[in-house]
């Protein structure tokens, strides 16, 4: 990777679905760079613990404990942010819940929720941070999304629903903003070693799935790496899945 352990230092970023998984691993690594972290989840006790992690490396962490489906709960995160640090340098939508089942099968109500959570909260909060993101030299939104998020899977109608909406608005979002300093960037992870993708894919043995150290890598990478060139999108599959998805 092209990047220093200190290219952060000074900056402010916020992690949603930081407890575990992807969210946990790009925090970490964005505490070694030096960045200051705001842990955003719904479960407090395992946002302790990647805060105790991060301030063990010397890095300075907040804890907000985030309801993605609940607009108020986002706007409370963002004017956190503002009375604490007045500025954003960093935001990545990591935060996701899945839903399998044939499409005839899925109610309506299953439908929502996960909308609600992956496509429409990411949709707000990036609404909410831009006035903040607009100050910074370089602010970066970074979207985890999905390989579903280019192609479908039977089964996955509702996550996959979710995941084309929050690639599309990033699309749309990324060319309102090519003429500020803010970049928009969306990762395309497909099979990764998370609780997620046990529940939906208990069919891909554990040792071919992705190290989301892997994902955190390159979220990494868009943060930090500078120069007349803009990464938009990076996929990365199994070693296993067929190429070019």
């Amino acid at each position: 990777m092209i990047f220093s352990m200190n290219n952060l230092k000074g900056k402010i970023a916020i992690v949603t679905g930081a407890s575990k998984g992807i969210g946990r691993e790009i925090a970490l690594l964005f505490g070694k760079m030096e960045a200051t972290v705001v842990l955003t989840a719904r479960t407090n006790h395992l946002l302790q613990e990647v805060a105790q992690q991060i301030k063990s490396n010397g890095a300075d962490t907040e804890i907000f404990q985030l309801e993605l489906e609940d607009e108020n709960s986002i706007k409370k995160l963002v004017e956190f942010v503002k009375d604490k640090f007045g500025a954003l340098d960093i935001l990545v939508n990591n935060a996701g819940i899945t839903h399998s089942a044939s499409l005839e099968d899925t109610s309506t109500e299953d439908y929502d929720k996960v909308m609600s959570v992956n496509a429409r909260g990411p949709f707000i909060l990036c609404r909410e941070v831009l006035e903040l993101l607009k100050k910074s030299e370089s602010g970066k939104i970074i979207n985890i999304s999905s390989v579903v998020g280019v192609k479908g899977y039977p089964l996955q109608s509702a996550y996959t629903a979710s995941k084309h909406a929050l690639r599309g608005m990033s699309i749309s979002l990324a060319n309102e903003l090519k003429d500020t300093s803010v970049r928009v960037h969306v990762i395309c992870p497909g099979g990764v070693d998370t609780e997620l993708i046990g529940r939906v894919r208990p069919d891909i043995k554990k040792d071919e799935l992705i190290d989301p150290k892997e994902v955190a890598e390159l979220a990494g990478y868009l943060v930090a790496c500078k120069g007349r060139g803009v990464v938009d999108e990076i996929r990365i599959r199994r070693r296993t899945s067929d190429p070019w998805f």
